[in-house]
């Protein structure tokens, strides 16, 4: 998991954020055997839950941070979220430095709503554990985090394994997870009208409704807020 998430962002940061010494190297165009990005499917599609964390006003907070700051401020945004996925079967798709995308391998509807309860928990511990990070990071004189969680589920075109990243995903869900985060409030969570189809009567959880994502002459998708009851 935590290999996964170490693209070129992360890579490029200190090894060990307290050493200006050790530097990582980044790789030369013969080390990864290509400099051509290539897209490529796999010919596969399945139904998966899919996931986005993204922080609020990182930009304007890592441009008052110098290279060293600002790289151990994302790396623990994206290990921390990552070993919460690992804890709930999630995997890291792709990272953009403040924001992650994932999914859920295990098809839902295979395992009676098994990755439904997954997608929904996960969610919820991420949110749950911004206090205790936040507090870890202000002891390292870093700002908080803070972050917003959305999520959907639908049918995904999987992509093959290139020579620069891993698993990749194409669809509905993966669009719809990352345009409705902006709706969730700063720490909170929003999740698709077809996730929340399958999550609206789990046990411990409300749900909201907000203003739909704008889907053009078809109308509004349906967007859900997740609270713990």
């Amino acid at each position: 998991m935590k290999e996964k998430l170490s693209n070129w962002v992360i890579d490029y940061c200190f090894k060990n954020s307290q050493s200006k010494e050790k530097m990582y190297q980044y790789p030369t165009y013969h080390e990864r055997g290509s400099s051509h990005f290539k897209v490529e499917f796999s010919g596969l599609s399945e139904k998966y839950c899919v996931g986005f964390v993204d922080l609020v006003n990182s930009t304007i907070i890592s441009a008052n941070m110098d290279e060293i700051k600002w790289s151990r401020y994302y790396e623990t945004f994206l290990n921390s979220m990552s070993e919460i996925l690992q804890k709930f079967g999630g995997v890291a798709i792709k990272n953009c430095g403040d924001s992650l995308f994932y999914y859920f391998p295990e098809a839902p509807e295979q395992k009676s709503g098994f990755g439904f309860h997954s997608c929904i928990d996960c969610s919820m511990a991420m949110i749950d554990a911004q206090k205790s990070i936040s507090e870890n990071l202000q002891k390292e004189g870093l700002p908080p985090l803070n972050y917003r969680v959305s999520a959907d589920y639908g049918k995904v075109a999987i992509m093959k394994p290139t020579n620069i990243s891993g698993t990749d995903l194409f669809g509905p869900p993966v669009n719809v997870s990352a345009k409705i985060n902006y709706k969730a409030e700063k720490n909170g969570i929003v999740i698709g009208g077809d996730l929340y189809l399958f999550a609206k009567n789990f046990e411990g959880y409300s749900f909201e409704e907000k203003q739909g994502l704008s889907i053009g002459l078809k109308g509004r998708y349906p967007v859900y807020s997740v609270h713990r009851q």
